[in-house]
């Protein structure tokens, strides 16, 4: 599917908004491909009120969200080895009432849940204010909303 920013958004909105807990969200694609903007937007649809900066440096940042859950949002980039994972907390990660966003979740094959969704963003040429969106289920996570039926959001 093909998206603007704000059917991007809106759509990201929607999965924070109904997604059941715990879940957990991969979002991979090259830099400045839209990863951080559907984090901020599924952060936004969950209840979180305060800023998502992107956790690039700080790798893990919690976000007290609606209803009792928490959006834990995370940046693997800088991951160089996947034994760092260990020192966030990973093996905690995705229990309770957690939405957990990990993007470049590439940087944690092999470690990532049994039942989880990859969401691949990427910017079409000649396009650069869309993006190509994809979703794919690994094993058993909880259904997230549909893409939205329309650019314009309607």
């Amino acid at each position: 599917m093909r998206l603007d920013e704000a059917s991007l958004t809106r759509w990201g909105k929607r999965i924070g908004a109904t997604t059941t807990t715990p879940v957990v969200i991969g979002l991979r694609g090259q830099l400045g491909a839209g990863k951080s903007v559907l984090a901020r937007a599924i952060g936004e649809g969950a209840g979180v009120t305060v800023s998502m900066p992107s956790p690039s440096y700080n790798l893990l940042l919690r976000h007290p969200a609606d209803m009792g859950r928490e959006v834990v949002h995370l940046d693997l980039y800088r991951i160089e080895s996947s034994d760092e994972l260990w020192e966030l907390g990973w093996e905690q990660l995705g229990l309770n009432h957690e939405i957990v966003l990990v993007e470049w979740p590439e940087r944690a094959e092999g470690l990532m849940p049994a039942h989880y969704w990859v969401i691949d963003l990427s910017v079409p040429v000649g396009h650069p204010d869309l993006r190509d969106v994809g979703a794919e289920r690994v094993g058993a996570p909880p259904d997230l909303a549909a893409f939205p039926m329309s650019l314009s959001g309607s």
